[in-house]
């Protein structure tokens, strides 16, 4: 049988390895940062009976521009967007790529700062685009003077901002979001896509829009709308950048059914988002009885939270495991994240946990830095 290694691949991807997290069937699964709770039986109706009007439709090609869609994620953003300024494919995983594909490629640069969203690295390999990653400072923090001294020093073509940051769940202040524009020649992507679990009244990036036509904020539908397995992501731009974002995009890329199923959605947004309240609450509630049991949660904006003070996390990530809980070791030495889930998961997390004994004392430094 042929190997990976006897075809003729790109030589920058060999050796490469692809994403993935661990898909496990087991009764509490807090890994990849889903809403674990499920959508509501009236929202589900609805969402059913327009896929299966759109079904009617499908001997045809799909409106190639997602109009109806575009508008709806206009309504549900605000901030005076417009249809033209919106921008969808199938997960923000593929508006970023196609931001790369515009804007990246061979011989240009994208800067992130790690650690953050492993993604960022591989969609910059499969486009050409090379990824340098900068530091952040003590506690996974970035400021605006540590963010634009590595724009400076390196002068990217494209900067990705995860904000709040995965996998740290670090918030991200409008200053310093502002001042990396401000330092920036080329494309500045700010990644909102756990903007909805920020604390109320928290700014997002979209509010420094106007007079930036070169900031594009990306969202997606997986997390706070619990679209994971709907595959919807969206992001607002000025509409040069959507125009672009056209050049290198499949013909087609956004299926009739998908365009219906989110529309129908964002038709019941309030509704939707009614759990992110329930869900911020478990994740503030994981911060408090994980720093009860002596690890060292991190500042978290996020729906999920990464702790340190863990002796060992591939030992204490099986041990889990074995009691059916699954969360995710991301190779952060002394830590681990997990999802917050409903009020049942959560408990049989912290339960789990709970029953492998209080963490050890000074397993790692309160402040850490994000380099080691």
């Amino acid at each position: 049988m042929t190997s990976l290694s006897n075809l003729p691949i790109r030589d920058d991807l060999r050796g490469k390895t692809p994403y993935g997290a661990p898909q496990k069937t087991v009764p509490v699964a807090l890994n990849v940062n889903e809403n674990t709770h499920p959508i509501p039986d009236d929202v589900a109706a609805d969402i059913v009976a327009a896929v299966a009007n759109a079904v009617h439709g499908v001997n045809r090609y799909p409106d190639r521009e997602f109009v109806e869609l575009r508008e709806s994620l206009a309504r549900y953003l605000g901030h005076d967007l417009t249809p033209a300024q919106i921008w969808a494919a199938n997960g923000s995983n593929e508006v970023l790529q196609h931001v790369l594909q515009a804007f990246g490629g061979p011989g240009r640069t994208a800067l992130g700062f790690a650690p953050t969203y492993s993604m960022y690295s591989l969609l910059a390999a499969g486009t050409g685009t090379q990824w340098l990653a900068g530091p952040r400072d003590d506690d996974f923090e970035l400021s605006a003077e540590t963010a634009v001294r590595e724009i400076q020093r390196v002068d990217p073509d494209i900067v990705i901002l995860c904000a709040p940051n995965n996998p740290t769940g670090t918030p991200l202040s409008i200053e310093t979001i502002a001042a990396v524009y401000e330092a920036s020649r080329g494309i500045v992507v700010v990644d909102e896509a756990y903007a909805e679990f920020m604390p109320t009244g928290s700014p997002s990036a979209l509010s420094l829009l106007p007079g930036r036509e070169r900031l594009l904020v990306s969202r997606t539908m997986s997390k706070a709308f619990a679209f994971a397995g709907a595959r919807v992501g969206y992001l607002a731009a000025d509409a040069a950048v959507t125009d672009a974002l056209r050049l290198v995009r499949l013909p087609y890329h956004l299926s009739a059914l998908t365009q219906a199923a989110a529309v129908a959605a964002l038709a019941h947004s309030d509704e939707m988002l009614a759990m992110v309240g329930e869900i911020s609450a478990q994740r503030d509630r994981l911060v408090t009885e994980l720093a009860a049991l002596g690890y060292l949660p991190h500042r978290s904006g996020s729906n999920f939270v990464l702790f340190g003070g863990v002796r060992d996390p591939h030992a204490t990530f099986q041990s889990l495991l074995a009691q059916g809980v699954l969360i995710r070791d991301i190779g952060i030495p002394g830590h681990l994240r997990v999802t917050a889930g409903t009020e049942a998961e959560t408990t049989a997390f912290l339960t789990a946990l709970a029953s492998l004994g209080h963490a050890d004392e000074g397993t790692v430094p309160t402040t850490l830095n994000s380099q080691a």
